[in-house]
C-alpha cells in the first residue's frame, strides 16, 4: 500500500513540475506585450505633440488604436496568465494614464510642438510598460 502511495506522490510531483514550467513558459507573453505598449504610447505622444495639426493626433491615435487592438487578440489567444496578473495589469494602465493625461496636458497648453517637451515625455510615458516589461521577465 505504502509503494502504491509513493507512487501516486512522485506522479503528483512530477505533474506539478510540468504545470509550473507551462504557467513559466506560457507567461513570458506578458513582457512583450508590456514592452509594446510602452512603445507604441511613445509613438503616440511623439505623433500628438510634434506633427502639427490633426494630423498628428490622427496618426497617433490610429497607430495606438491598431497596436490596441493587436494587443488585445494577442492577450486574448494566450492560454496562461501568472497569479496577481490582473494587480500588475490595473497598475500599468494607472501609470500609463496618469502619466500620459499629466505629460499631453501640460505639454498642448504650455508646449506644443516644443521637442524639448515631448521627447523626455514620451519617454516618460513608456516607462510602465518598459519597466513592466522587464520586471515579468526577472519573475
Amino acid at each position: 500500500m505504502a509503494e502504491y502511495a509513493s507512487k501516486d506522490a512522485v506522479a503528483a510531483l512530477a505533474r506539478a513540475q510540468e504545470l509550473g514550467s507551462t504557467v513559466r513558459d506560457g507567461a513570458r507573453w506578458y513582457a512583450w506585450y508590456q514592452v509594446i505598449f510602452g512603445s507604441a504610447a511613445a509613438v503616440m505622444v511623439l505623433s500628438i505633440g510634434l506633427i502639427s495639426g490633426p494630423y498628428g493626433a490622427a496618426i497617433g491615435c490610429g497607430v495606438w488604436t491598431a497596436v490596441l487592438i493587436g494587443l488585445s487578440v494577442y492577450a486574448a489567444r494566450q492560454r496562461v496568465a501568472r497569479l496577481g496578473f490582473q494587480r500588475r495589469h490595473a497598475s500599468l494602465i494607472s501609470a500609463w494614464g496618469l502619466l500620459y493625461g499629466g505629460v499631453l496636458s501640460a505639454g498642448l497648453i504650455w508646449f506644443p510642438g516644443v521637442a524639448a517637451w515631448w521627447v523626455p515625455g514620451a519617454l516618460l510615458v513608456a516607462l510602465p510598460g518598459l519597466i513592466g516589461g522587464y520586471l515579468e521577465t526577472r519573475r
